[in-house]
């Protein structure tokens, strides 16, 4: 359930965004530690691994239908969108995959209004349009042919993660598991998705030194396993819409990381795309406040008012 109250929100939004920032060094991580195309593999190490973490730490298995919802949410969040985001981003021109996959809010717009009743307003829809414009501008390159596989990957991975958000919203968890062990079942789901895949297209696994295992730790651990457990605990306590917006902080942060430690420049038209999207993400964040005419208590309403609500102005729970 959404929580209300402002300083609570606050450090529930900021602490989601710490995902898709994380996934954001994912590009830098790859390209300096880790073995030259394997996408599959590396999609394997970030997943399995890291959910069998998780579920040893929770300790529950799903129950009941959970089987077959954990295997769903797995594969559209994970086991589906790991190899197709990977496709994208090898068949496409320099940053037109992460153009087409910032398009995302407005897909998470359209399924949230059919199966989460969220109707998007015209601000959600301007605001999903600006962060996907400023994006471009961060990421896109010298203009290239456009792979038509590659754009139908980039669409088909966008539409997956979004999918997956808008369902993990409406299906919630189960009485009494927390968001900790809901990340383990789905990230296990996906990464045994993902195996058969690996073996099959990329054969065994290649051989790794030193610098190659400290990469992989990274990307499971502190890129997957903790990053995914916050974007799922998010996805619960926020709407699918404000999580969703923060989608496009993934690709700013690989531009920064770019910058600061690749080397490479940033020109002034993708800073200025870069103030377009935060902007878009910090706006997306603003929910509509519901217009109410104002009630007029008696006195005795106003006490029994008082009386039925805690110190911090919530209903006493009875």
């Amino acid at each position: 359930m959404a929580t209300s109250r402002p300083a609570a929100l606050t450090a529930i939004t900021a602490l989601t965004a710490l995902a898709p920032i994380s996934w954001g060094t994912t590009y830098a991580v790859t390209t300096e530690l880790l073995p030259a195309d394997r996408p599959l593999f590396t999609g394997l190490i970030r997943a399995l691994p890291a959910g069998l973490l998780l579920l040893a730490l929770a300790r529950v298995l799903p129950r009941g239908a959970w089987w077959w919802k954990a295997t769903v949410l797995g594969a559209l969040n994970i086991g589906a969108f790991f190899p197709l985001l990977f496709l994208s981003a090898y068949r496409l021109p320099g940053g037109m995959a992460a153009v087409v996959g910032s398009v995302g809010p407005l897909f998470v717009a359209g399924l949230a209004a059919v199966l989460l009743a969220e109707r998007p307003t015209l601000r959600t829809l301007l605001t999903g349009i600006v962060a996907a414009f400023g994006v471009s501008l961060v990421v896109l390159k010298a203009a290239g042919a456009l792979d038509p596989l590659g754009v139908l990957a980039a669409l088909a991975s966008t539409a997956s993660m979004s999918a997956g958000t808008v369902l993990t919203k409406r299906w919630g968890r189960p009485e009494g598991v927390g968001p900790l062990a809901l990340t383990g079942w789905q990230l296990t789901a996906g990464g045994l998705l993902i195996a058969p895949l690996a073996v099959l297209i990329e054969g065994a696994p290649p051989a790794l030194d030193g610098r190659a295992v400290g990469g992989y730790l990274y990307l499971a651990l502190a890129n997957t396993a903790v990053a995914y457990w916050l974007w799922f605990r998010g996805i619960g306590r926020l709407t699918a819409t404000q999580v969703t917006f923060l989608g496009p902080l993934s690709p700013l942060t690989a531009a920064v990381v770019g910058w600061a430690v690749l080397g490479e420049a940033l020109t002034p038209v993708q800073v200025v795309g870069m103030g377009l999207a935060f902007g878009a993400t910090v706006a997306g964040q603003l929910r509509p406040k519901a217009i109410s005419r104002p009630r007029s208590f008696s006195f005795s309403e106003r006490n029994a008012r008082r009386d039925s609500m805690d110190v911090a102005g919530e209903p006493l729970r009875r």
